[in-house]
């Protein structure tokens, strides 16, 4: 394993702190729930859902984080703003983890941000995310926002590799006037947490680990990644699923330790029920890098799995 030369930052939000060396900080895990199909939602279009079934997910997920000493944000899909307000309301007042809004809708996500600004859910709501399609309306809207945390998206569909990536960060890459992160600033985003964007397999998916210790070597960000998308949009794999599901989970949740490998601060798991076998593959890989880099001067945190697990 390995150390930083440049300094590495860490923010705190809602006092979940995200980033620092290798086998610093434990890494952050992130449940995605209400997501596209899941079975708890009945109404996607208001946010009615099953709430003993989300509020047991919730909890199971905090009960985890408690055990292995791996913190939890919670990972919001909402497709309308009326969703949105529905699943933040539940969410904040069932955990005091940070929350990312997300949408695949612009307007869901700038109505969601001015929301939690004005309900005092700011601190601990994360923007996910600023990316290449970034608008002026939002970049409005975020910057009236009490919201100062992000999620910033280094996909470059004009050019996908580690350059053309890095690009997009730095200038705009040909696709924006000027870079996401300078975007991000201007909004007000001071904790600036750097996403290098999980391609299908075969389409570039492992230029995202390399972005991961480039972002870090360069710039000091926290990084991480919602990796469990390359083997889930894995052709061979999906047809292995049909033999047997087992096999396609195995690979889902094994791709979280490939992030971490890779200097990874956070990783959205993808659905929240993978919990329960998420955070423990994710705590074994967090007391293995701490161990490696022991004799580097990396110190892993109090609370850290090494002291809580061994």
């Amino acid at each position: 394993m390995f150390v930083f030369q440049k300094d590495q930052e860490i923010v705190n939000i809602a006092n979940v702190k995200i980033g620092g060396q290798p086998g610093e900080y434990p890494t952050v895990l992130a449940g995605t729930i209400f997501y596209n199909n899941h079975s708890i939602v009945t109404d996607p279009l208001q946010g009615v859902f099953n709430r003993t079934k989300a509020e047991r997910l919730i909890n199971t997920q905090d009960i985890l984080s408690d055990e292995t000493g791996n913190p939890n944000m919670v990972h919001i899909y909402a497709d309308t703003f009326n969703a949105a307000v529905q699943y933040l309301d539940f969410v904040s007042e069932h955990t005091d983890s940070p929350i990312l809004i997300d949408s695949t809708e612009s307007k869901v996500r700038t109505a969601a941000a001015s929301y939690v600004s004005e309900v005092g859910l700011a601190d601990k709501t994360i923007y996910n995310s600023l990316n290449m399609s970034v608008t002026e309306d939002e970049i409005e809207a975020l910057t009236i926002s009490d919201i100062d945390a992000a999620i910033i998206l280094g996909f470059n569909a004009m050019d996908s590799s580690l350059n053309g990536r890095m690009q997009l960060l730095e200038d705009g890459g040909k696709v924006l006037p000027k870079g996401l992160l300078e975007i991000a600033q201007e909004c007000g985003i001071n904790k600036k947490m750097i996403d290098p964007s999980i391609t299908p397999m075969g389409n570039g998916a492992g230029i995202a680990l390399r972005m991961s210790i480039t972002v870090k070597a360069k710039y000091g960000n926290p990084v991480g990644s919602g990796i469990h998308n390359a083997p889930s949009s894995w052709n061979w794999l999906r047809s292995k699923k049909e033999e047997d599901i087992l096999i396609a989970r195995i690979c889902d949740i094994a791709s979280t330790g490939l992030q971490q490998m890779a200097a990874g601060d956070f990783i959205l798991f993808g659905p929240i029920e993978n919990a329960k076998y998420t955070y423990p593959l994710a705590a074994m890989a967090d007391i293995m890098i701490s161990e490696s880099v022991a004799d580097l001067g990396s110190e892993p945190v109090d609370g850290h799995p090494v002291y809580k697990l061994v």
